[in-house]
Order: C-alpha cells, then sequence, then structure tokens
C-alpha cells in the first residue's frame, strides 16, 4: 500500500516555459557571445529546445559546450528566478487530494527552482521539497535523495510511487530503486516504456492508489497503463 509520493516539478506540476520564452534569454544570449565559433547555428537553436527540458550541465556536455560557453551560460543562470505568480497545469488541486505525504524533487539552480515553487504557491501542498542544486556543492543527483526520503521515513521502496515526466531523471532514479514509476504524458513528453504506469492527468493518480489498496489490483512495476 502506498505511503508516500514524490513528484518532479518541470513539465510534471507545470510547464518548463511557462514564465515565457524571455525567462532563459540571458542565458541564451551569454552562451551565444561566447560561442566564438565553438557550435554552428544549428547546434545553437538544438541547444536552445534542449535547456527547457534538460539540465544545463547535460545540454552543455551532449551540444559540445566550450568552457567559455559553459561558464557563460551557468553565470547568467544563477540570476534566474521567477517574478509574478505561475499557474501550473490545471490539476494541480488534486495534489491537495490524494490522502498521502507528498514530496517534490526537482534538479537545477537553486534561485530558479525556488522561485518556480514559490510562484506556483504549491510548497504547502508537500511533506517536503528538495532541490538537488546544480550550483551548490556536491549534487546529490534524485536516486539519492529518493533514497534518503526512504530512510528518513522508513519506507520500502514499493510503499512508494514516483510521478515524473522524464525517463532519464526521476524515472531512471525511481526505477533504479524498485519505486514503481508514473510517467505523467504532458504536452510534449513522449512516452516512455521505462515507466511503470502512464497516466495524462493528475486525476488519474486517484484509481491507481485505490488499486493498490486491500482489496484492489497490485500496482506492480512494469504493468503497462
Amino acid at each position: 500500500m502506498k505511503q508516500a509520493i514524490l513528484f518532479d516539478l518541470d513539465n510534471c506540476l507545470a510547464p518548463a516555459d511557462q514564465a515565457g520564452p524571455h525567462l532563459l534569454q540571458p542565458v541564451f544570449d551569454a552562451i551565444q557571445r561566447a560561442n566564438a565559433g565553438t557550435l554552428p547555428p544549428a547546434r545553437l537553436a538544438q541547444a536552445r529546445q534542449e535547456l527547457w527540458r534538460r539540465p544545463y550541465d547535460v545540454v552543455a556536455r551532449q551540444q559540445g559546450f566550450s568552457e567559455p560557453m559553459f561558464r557563460a551560460g551557468w553565470d547568467a543562470y544563477r540570476e534566474l528566478e521567477v517574478v509574478g505568480p505561475l499557474a501550473g497545469y490545471d490539476d494541480l488541486a488534486v495534489l491537495g487530494q490524494l490522502g498521502l505525504p507528498c514530496f517534490l524533487v526537482t534538479a537545477g539552480f537553486r534561485r530558479l527552482q525556488e522561485s518556480k515553487v514559490d510562484a506556483l504557491g504549491i510548497r504547502r501542498l508537500f511533506h517536503a521539497v528538495h532541490i538537488d542544486a546544480i550550483d551548490q556543492g556536491q549534487r546529490r543527483g534524485k536516486q539519492q535523495i529518493f533514497a534518503s526520503i526512504l530512510s528518513e521515513h522508513a519506507l520500502m521502496p514499493a510503499q512508494a510511487l514516483v510521478v515524473g515526466d522524464d525517463p532519464e531523471s526521476e524515472i531512471r532514479a525511481g526505477n533504479a530503486l524498485g519505486i514503481p514509476t508514473v510517467q505523467i504524458l504532458r504536452p510534449g513528453v513522449e512516452r516512455s516504456p521505462a515507466a511503470s504506469r502512464h497516466i495524462v492527468s493528475l486525476a488519474e493518480l486517484k484509481p491507481l492508489l485505490a488499486e493498490d489498496r486491500p482489496g484492489g489490483c497490485h500496482f506492480a512495476p512494469g504493468r503497462a497503463h
């Protein structure tokens, strides 16, 4: 029986670009100024798209940023924050109806991620908010954070549930620990066979949790939905 749910933030609870395209413009400008012919325009454009859905260090490594490009983008990212409210997806009210402790685990630059949580006004809906801050000391990674949550609350992996969009991030971390994983297929998210289940709305978590209660069907990893 489930006793905790671990949620991702970007493209799970709110579109990463909901604050508007201007949010990352200082980063794009800084990277382009430092490019100095390292990457052709097409690669820069690809990196620009990837930065809306993948961590900065991952995109920089995959796209082959030079050290000056990486540092310029890094310094610009550290200054970013969301000012003003964000709405998130239209099913966020479900978070307060699940009847289980919820944990938010997100990765990125601390100032930006903290500002997103506050702009959404959802901090109160979570037992704890964990930010795997890319810009503060040694990163723990989502797998280690998930493991710490299990340990701190004396939970077995089967008693928790991971909900997110990225098969290379929270879904992979949950699978590595044996936690059942649910991929939420927000607009633009590609369905991955790595997740135990798939949903398109947070409202679908209610029947999934009911299946796992006594008398319901067992929620086992690998069962498609």
